[in-house]
């Protein structure tokens, strides 16, 4: 897990939750994924055209 031991994870866990919050730690964790899933619907999108018929690779020239 990125060389970070437990306790370290543990370290890390408690600084967040001093920080936020109980209370604010699900809707962080809530937007983290929202974010997530977004950014790979985006990458597994096919090319769509745009409104003028070019695809994306066509508008960046």
């Amino acid at each position: 897990m990125f060389g970070l031991g437990w306790l370290e994870v543990g370290v890390i866990f408690l600084v967040v939750l001093l920080i936020f919050g109980p209370k604010k730690i699900p809707e962080l964790g809530s937007a983290l994924g929202k974010t997530l899933r977004g950014f790979k619907d985006e990458v597994q999108r096919p090319k769509e055209e745009d409104e003028f018929g070019e695809t994306d690779e066509d508008s960046l020239r």
